[in-house]
């Protein structure tokens, strides 16, 4: 058996297929490669069976989104590492080496993720992970080579090997055994920010989280739902909350939640003067989402937290109001 299993969830996905698959089958032969289908409706399975007769095909029952997509699939995988690859991902030739190398030489290396650049313009660091994650006290997060909306060039700066705090879910590898320790994503979640809350949760047991420049993929972003799609930011706020709400520390639960409200109210006016209504009603909506679930939020906290789980005090603050767009090694 394989140590890898290159796992790629589709939700009629056809003309994603028939452009990225062939690169990771290609450039994957030390894995095992999955198509973890949602339901589709359109030709994605007719098209993986008569092309690629090699990829395994899991067909869950019904589109599950993101997380439960992958929970229901991953029961069925049994290779000792989990590669989660967004169906819009085009992978180079030895991808696979540093990353296998990195959970070889490491034991406690628990989840990984190689350098994203963007698919369309691919000198730049794609939006999703970029050059590995982090997050400030309130929740918000960033990236290297990405803060908020400014996306840097890569002029090889993120080369390295280092520890972060998330990563991507476009294309995250993570053991097995960590995956199943954890119960997979939150469910709840369906899409976006669930692959922070899964790596907030490994942190919290003492698992670490590494990023692995010398393993390059490249990322179309926004397949699923573009940027400035009122879903979106409805996903992203609400997920952030509940985030926090599982994952902070005790002590640091009120203050730092109730910081959170009130920059997220900031982010609707900003929204509103911007002539973005929908996108003010969608944080209105996310907030009462999570007033609604909170006290079923606090069963899912586990039973330890860590204090020092953030990079930068707010990096709202220092990019809105000090200008500092670019990411500081020395945050």
């Amino acid at each position: 058996m394989n140590k890898i299993a290159v796992v790629i969830l589709n939700w009629n996905g056809v003309k994603l297929l028939e452009q990225f698959l062939p690169s990771v089958v290609g450039y994957s032969q030390q894995a095992t490669v999955y198509v973890a289908d949602n339901a589709s409706t359109d030709a994605s399975l007719d098209y993986v069976k008569a092309n690629f007769p090699s990829v395994k095909i899991i067909e869950n029952k019904g589109n599950y989104g993101y997380a439960k997509g992958y929970n229901k699939a991953l029961q069925f995988v049994e290779e000792d590492i989990y590669a989660l690859v967004n169906s819009d991902i085009e992978v180079t030739e030895n991808w696979l080496e540093p990353l296998l190398d990195l959970f070889e030489s490491e034991p406690q290396t628990a989840i990984i993720q190689p350098k994203i650049l963007d698919f369309k313009n691919k000198e730049y660091f794609e939006y999703a992970g970029a050059g590995g994650g982090f997050i400030d006290q309130y929740g918000f997060p960033f990236c290297r080579g990405r803060i908020f909306e400014t996306i840097e060039q890569d002029h090889g700066q993120y080369n390295d090997i280092t520890p972060i705090f998330w990563a991507s879910g476009a294309c995250l590898f993570i053991r097995k055994e960590v995956f199943r320790e954890l119960q997979g994503f939150d469910p709840d979640f369906f899409a976006h920010q669930e692959e922070i809350d899964l790596c907030w949760r490994a942190f919290n047991k003492g698992y670490n989280a590494k990023y692995c420049g010398t393993s390059t993929v490249y990322h179309v972003g926004g397949a699923t739902l573009e940027a400035g799609n009122p879903k979106k930011t409805y996903l992203n706020f609400r997920n952030s909350l509940w985030m926090l709400l599982k994952n902070l520390p005790k002590n640091k639960l009120i203050p730092i939640l109730f910081i959170r409200l009130a920059l997220d109210g900031i982010a609707g006016i900003r929204f509103l003067l911007q002539g973005k209504p929908k996108h003010l009603w969608a944080i209105l909506s996310s907030h009462f989402a999570f007033y609604s679930q909170i006290f079923r939020f606090l069963d899912k906290r586990d039973s330890q937290q860590h204090a020092n789980y953030f990079k930068i005090k707010s990096i709202v603050y220092r990019y809105f109001v000090k200008s500092g767009k670019i990411f500081d090694v020395n945050f």
